[in-house]
């Protein structure tokens, strides 16, 4: 009887200490993790590679620069439509995006509802500034925006702008809306120390709001045009020769010379020679003895007589946007030093 109240008990103890046991494993989570985090949660992160996305050469021009650039047209202008009036006069002079305009052409001149103009202002002839392209070069023309035609009346008509680069003006013209597609950004380095390609070279003449240095993503007008073979997206070199077409000049190139004397303190004389000036002269060229270097100092001048013909100055490229019959308009892309109106520039 007592051997089987043993044997109950143990029973009895060994149930309870395995439940106590599961138990306790149960309420146990490691230390470095929140109760409260859902199991999935807890599981390693798997790495992830991300594949870069390869993407081509991106576009030189936004639409400001493709419609706002203007051009130098050498043909005379047709007929065209004029700005006369705008809602907001007399209140309003100039006029951008959202204004609303009043022209002096309606369904007798064939004008229809939704049709879309580019709006221009002539400016002026353009001659050869240059010399080296003579005679008349055509008339440049500013390019000021876009407008709709919303209202067609019989001799007149409502438009209302819908892209403006800069303020319109009454009597401003109408003409249709240019086909432009942007050049790809060439990837090549530019080479500072190419030869010349043997193309056609021509000028940069003027640049776009009357700037004359000019750098990255300016708009210029070029002297070259369809009758030269220039076409849109052509990359052409700006340069110019080695020494010359700076903005400033150096009238006396030579800031010190040696001297005989004058270097040196009166006690201990030093030597006498300028530490910034040219090499002396050899002696040769008074007597016949080789190899001595003496007398007064070679100058600039004189070394730049006898070289050799020596690398362009490569300054910089454009690409061309626009051909007109006798120039061209061209974005600069890059510059790796100074340009300016009056530098080359030469097809690549």
């Amino acid at each position: 009887m007592v051997r089987d109240r043993l044997l109950v008990t143990s029973l009895l103890l060994f149930v309870s200490f395995g439940m106590n046991q599961k138990a306790f494993c149960q309420t146990q989570t490691p230390a470095n993790n929140d109760i409260n985090t859902p199991a999935t949660a807890q599981q390693p992160k798997r790495t992830q590679v991300v594949v870069p996305q390869t993407s081509g050469p991106r576009l030189i021009a936004g639409k400001s620069n493709l419609y706002c650039a203007g051009y130098i047209k050498y043909q005379r202008f047709g007929p065209t439509p004029e700005i006369v009036g705008a809602e907001g006069e007399p209140e309003q002079r100039t006029f951008a995006e959202g204004d609303t305009v009043y022209l002096n052409w309606g369904t007798e001149q064939g004008l229809k509802e939704g049709q879309q103009f580019e709006v221009i202002r002539p400016k002026g002839d353009v001659k050869g500034v240059f010399r080296e392209k003579k005679g008349f070069l055509g008339t440049y023309v500013r390019e000021l925006g876009q407008l709709q035609v919303v209202k067609v009346l019989q001799h007149t008509a409502v438009a209302q702008i819908t892209f403006s680069c800069e303020m319109v003006l009454l009597g401003d013209l109408l003409v249709p809306i240019p086909n432009r597609q942007s050049p790809l950004e060439k990837t090549a380095e530019l080479d500072r120390y190419a030869d010349p390609s043997g193309k056609a070279v021509g000028r940069l003449m003027m640049a776009r709001d009357g700037r004359e240095m000019v750098g990255t993503n300016d708009v210029v007008y070029i002297d070259l045009g369809y009758e030269d073979h220039v076409v849109p997206g052509e990359y052409l070199t700006i340069f110019r020769e080695l020494g010359t077409g700076g903005v400033t000049t150096v009238d006396a190139e030579e800031d010190a010379r040696g001297r005989a004397t004058g270097f040196q303190s009166e006690r201990y004389r030093g030597g006498g020679f300028s530490s910034q000036s040219q090499r002396a002269k050899d002696s040769t060229a008074f007597v016949n003895v080789p190899g001595r270097y003496r007398y007064r100092p070679i100058t600039t001048r004189e070394i730049k007589n006898h070289r050799p013909d020596m690398p362009r100055k490569v300054v910089g490229e454009m690409v061309v946007i626009d051909v007109q019959a006798r120039t061209a308009t061209a974005i600069i892309t890059r510059v790796v030093a100074e340009a300016h109106t009056g530098d080359w520039v030469e097809i690549q």
